[in-house]
């Protein structure tokens, strides 16, 4: 791949939110951008599936209740279609410009749910990634350990509380226990096999304390002089 990086430009960092539906992951992303730019750091906010418009299209046929009839593998290689398109459009060309990139769910999610939470398992997974993505990795990964039955009730609260004629997102969070009991121990397995790259982030506290946990990973990542308070 030909970098369009100048240089004189610093590649950006890439840092990933993942955790259960519910868990808060997106409320802290924001929390954790707003931060950044206080002190004058570029900061590109954006999401999977989704982040580009052929992207959105595709993660409404992901999420909607009504195509509760889709096959695993198609749902495996709709995530990656979208995915191929949001690095190519969105994540490459800003790590190119030296921007921070804040990205809720990536290809964590796609093991955990799709090879976890629907039995594909993670080979098939990370094979495409490695195909389709250029095996693009991030440089940290924020996973947030919730609390499963409560994460999945707040989900399901949320989602249902948004629900229009354009917009139900509520087909994950119709699955069983044992489907997101399931992606919560991939998820685990994850942060085990790379530790270096997942910082667990316990997010049952208050969400201040989960966010002083988060800027602290961030902070020793983009190597950012930890305040205090």
């Amino acid at each position: 791949m030909i970098s369009t990086m100048s240089p004189h430009t610093q590649r950006g960092k890439f840092i990933t939110f993942e955790g259960l539906d519910g868990c808060g992951k997106s409320t802290q992303l924001e929390k954790v951008a707003a931060a950044l730019r206080a002190e004058n750091v570029l900061v590109v906010v954006t999401r999977e599936p989704g982040g580009t418009p052929t992207g959105e299209k595709i993660r409404q046929l992901l999420l909607d209740t009504g195509t509760s009839a889709l096959a695993p593998l198609s749902e495996l290689a709709l995530m990656f279609a979208s995915r191929a398109q949001h690095i190519k459009e969105v994540i490459q060309p800003a790590l190119a410009a030296g921007q921070v990139v804040l990205c809720d769910r990536f290809t964590d999610s796609t093991e955990a749910y799709q090879g976890g939470g629907r039995k594909l398992g993670s080979e098939a997974v990370l094979e495409l990634h490695r195909i389709l993505c250029g095996d693009l990795q991030p440089d940290l990964t924020i996973l947030m350990d919730s609390d499963l039955a409560a994460s999945v009730a707040r989900a399901r609260r949320r989602n249902q509380a948004r629900v229009s004629a354009e917009n139900d997102e509520n087909r994950f969070e119709q699955e069983s226990r044992a489907f997101f009991g399931r992606v919560r121990n991939v998820y685990l397995a994850i942060a085990a096999r790379e530790p270096q790259r997942v910082a667990m982030v316990d997010a049952r506290g208050t969400p201040e304390e989960t966010h002083q946990q988060i800027m602290n990973a961030v902070r020793r990542k983009l190597k950012l002089v930890t305040k205090t308070a």
